[in-house]
């Protein structure tokens, strides 16, 4: 079939006639939200982007609120980690993070470059998986960014497999964004009149499209911007179709780019074709999905009825159910039929088949007519600003609610050789307050947090880090003795909770808990500190031990959502 070689876009399609309006208006919020790089906007930007009523917008924005997908600070809305579960559905439901992640850091460890796994999406290409190297002068991509295919080696790779109507998009959005405006993740492009201009884009476009046809591999000598080059390679799933393409990057000032082939090619060959062994071995998880709905999809349904009845029209429940569709998608749940999703939703049959058109007609979900299936696309909301998130971060917001309902202040730290430092810190307004302030260190031994993380550590290294502290008295409460420290700390582990009283500072008493990771390890600690004076220890534990441990409940579960494909940062 051909196509006239025209420059208009064509219109966009007009939606199915079962399109769910509400989901369709929330992620156009979403979209808006995730467009700033920092995921903040106020309630008034987002109105004037999305075109939608203030009171629209206002019931969206609550009922992200509620699902945990959005924050309201005053007149902003800000993305929450909860909104990385979206990304993570179809992250999940490709396997490629997951089988193909860990051969990736391995290459980059061997290079010492930094490497890419990346997907198509459209006439783009999308980051899955990044293993950086930190550097003054490296990669800056982020999980989720979208680059035009012309920008670089990887996209050049996918279009071998381009069909004329893939051309003739493509062609179409160069005309109508030549610069690569709609691309926030790549700097705009700058004609000069020297040789690079729009057709001469298209036309190196095109010879490199062949060359990677040719030699199976392709160059970018600084496509993107001065200085970066970087190899890849497509990685072919059984039936030899690219799944995604691996690729090496690298700085001018260490390997320019008529270097950088020679040096990479033996060994991202080796990985492609480890990568590609993996893709074509059994799924170990393929039996993992339970037929009927989900005990989280029960108690999912059962939360969305209470929110309407609580929230009454601030509460969108079309939006709610649409978003809770694609929580059916998951590891071994690549493509699943309306049946499936409504059984693993424990949505009726109708709102699940609504639901799916309306997120297949925006792009989030692509269709052979009877499976769905998860697209790149959900890594537009909102994955990429998200993906810079240190533990403090995700912490924060928690904290400050725990400080509102105790009026004492709220910390977190974790450990750093024999100290504890603080990482996050919400102080309550009092007469008599604690100075204290992120990057404050003290010795672990007489600190609520420093042997809730001390007690989360195995035997030996327990031991060896009480072995090596110098155990001064600071108070005369403090205790030094090696031997009743060993047992508090195995109290701690067994109570799951610790609580100091004026051995850090004569008047101060503090409890914390443990925040563990997606593999049950502790990495840091949260504690409310208050003055010894008011209540007794007893009280002070009966009062604060509970909402404590919601809180720190609340930052695991943000947690384990950005560190399943995400590296957190402890800082």
């Amino acid at each position: 079939m051909t196509h006239p070689a025209t420059d208009t876009p064509p219109p966009p399609p007009a939606p199915p006639q079962a399109a769910v309006g509400p989901l369709m208006r929330g992620l156009s919020v979403l979209r808006a939200l995730s467009a700033d790089s920092g995921g903040r906007q106020a309630v008034g930007d987002l109105v004037r982007a999305t075109g939608l009523a203030r009171s629209t917008v206002d019931r969206v924005l609550s009922t992200l609120a509620r699902l945990g997908h959005v924050r309201l600070e005053g007149r902003d809305a800000v993305l929450a980690p909860g909104l990385l579960e979206l990304g993570n559905a179809y992250l999940a439901a490709s396997e490629l993070p997951d089988r193909l992640a860990p051969a990736a850091d391995r290459l980059a460890d061997a290079l010492d470059e930094s490497v890419s796994l990346a997907v198509p999406d459209g006439d783009g290409v999308r980051f899955v998986h990044q293993a950086t190297r930190r550097r003054a002068m490296s990669l800056a991509f982020r999980i989720g960014d979208l680059l035009p295919a012309e920008r670089g080696a990887v996209g050049a790779l996918f279009a071998v497999d381009w069909d004329e109507d893939a051309w003739l998009r493509w062609r179409q959005r160069r005309a109508a964004d030549p610069t690569d405006a709609g691309f926030p993740a790549v700097p705009p492009r700058r004609y000069e009149g020297d040789g690079t201009g729009p057709a001469d884009v298209a036309a190196d476009f095109t010879s490199r499209v062949e060359a990677a046809r040719a030699a199976g591999w392709s160059l970018d000598d600084q496509l993107i911007e001065p200085g970066l080059v970087a190899v890849a390679m497509p990685v072919r799933d059984p039936r030899g179709r690219p799944a995604c393409v691996v690729s090496v990057v690298s700085h001018t000032s260490r390997l320019t780019a008529g270097d950088l082939p020679a040096a990479v090619l033996p060994r991202l060959r080796e990985t492609v074709a480890e990568m590609e062994r993996s893709l074509a071995a059994p799924a170990p998880s393929a039996t993992a999905s339970p037929p009927g709905p989900s005990a989280a999809a029960t108690r999912h349904a059962s939360w969305t009825r209470a929110s309407k009845q609580e929230l009454g029209p601030e509460f969108v429940e079309s939006l709610a159910r649409g978003l809770l569709a694609l929580s059916a998608f998951g590891t071994g749940r690549a493509a699943l039929p309306l049946t499936a999703v409504a059984e693993a939703t424990g949505l009726a049959r109708a709102t699940a088949r609504r639901a799916l058109l309306t997120l297949e007609h925006l792009g989030y979900l692509a269709t052979d007519g009877r499976l769905f299936r998860p697209t790149p696309k959900l890594l537009e909301l909102g994955f990429a600003p998200l993906s810079g998130l240190a533990l403090s971060d995700i912490a924060r917001p928690h904290l400050a609610r725990l400080v509102e309902q105790v009026h004492d202040s709220a910390s977190m730290a974790v450990l750093s050789g024999t100290d504890i430092q603080y990482v996050a810190r919400v102080p309550t307004v009092r007469i008599m307050s604690i100075n204290i302030t992120v990057g404050t260190r003290f010795s672990a031994y007489p600190t609520s947090m420093g042997r809730v993380l001390l007690a989360g550590l195995a035997p030996v290294a327990r031991a060896a880090h009480l072995a090596h502290a110098d155990l001064a008295p600071l108070t005369r409460h403090t205790v030094t003795s090696p031997e009743r420290l060993a047992a508090l700390l195995d109290q701690v582990h067994d109570d799951g909770y610790a609580l100091v009283d004026e051995e850090l500072e004569e008047g101060l008493r503090s409890i914390a808990v443990p925040v563990r990771d997606r593999h049950g390890r502790v990495v840091a600690a949260v504690n409310i500190s208050t003055h010894a004076g008011r209540r007794s220890p007893a009280e002070d534990r009966d009062a604060f031990l509970p909402p404590l441990r919601t809180a720190a409940a609340r930052i695991e579960t943000d947690l384990h959502t950005a560190g399943r494909y995400l590296r957190v940062p402890l800082a």
